[in-house]
């Protein structure tokens, strides 16, 4: 049988995980990308390999977008939008939890809310590599099934969508932070994280 149990942080709750965040993102300055992200693959390895609740293995498998944006060559990241996925990755680098791992059940919660808060921060340049990956894989499938043979390359296909899709997320993301700045917030729900 299963059951469902809610919580919602409030805005001085997720003022204590921002803090600790910048904190990280401070501390990792000093790191290079593949050491964070190392420490996100580590502890996307530790949650496959442990027990955990379903509800905090789903959002720890968002880590892995936000890694396979990085190293996907085809993505082809600009480096500004690296650097804030970097960031947002950065928590992950640091060895003290607020709760620590080990503990059964919940030692990984407090990285699902990280990884939640991530999520949300950077939710349009998760959904444009998203969009990309679909439209790359429905493409291949559509050019091998046709046996499309034109004088267009992989790279050529894959640059003019790949360039709308890092234009829209630009694009979002600074009307996001306009309507903030002009005082024209969205109405904000609780953060709710099950």
């Amino acid at each position: 049988m299963a059951m469902r149990i809610t919580f919602d942080l409030a805005e001085s709750d997720l003022k204590h995980f921002r803090t600790i965040m910048r904190e990280s993102r401070s501390a990792a300055k000093q790191l290079e990308p593949a050491e964070i992200l190392s420490a996100a693959e580590t502890l996307l390895a530790e949650v496959r390999n442990t027990q955990v609740p379903e509800f905090i293995a789903n959002r720890l498998e968002n880590l892995q977008i936000m890694i396979d944006m990085i190293r996907d060559d085809e993505w082809k990241l600009p480096a500004s939008e690296m650097s804030r996925v970097l960031n947002a990755l950065a928590y992950f680098t640091e060895p003290e939890d607020l709760i620590p791992d080990h503990i059964p059940g919940l030692g990984f919660l407090d990285d699902a809310i990280m990884v939640e808060l991530v999520v949300r921060e950077l939710r349009h340049e998760i959904e444009a590599y998203q969009d990309f990956c679909a439209y790359r894989d429905r493409e291949e499938s559509r050019r091998k099934a046709s046996g499309l043979l034109d004088d267009v390359t992989r790279e050529e296909w894959l640059r003019k969508r790949r360039r709308e899709l890092h234009e829209r997320m630009i694009r979002r993301r600074r009307r996001d932070r306009a309507g903030r700045r002009g005082g024209r917030r969205r109405s904000k729900s609780p953060f709710s994280l099950f």
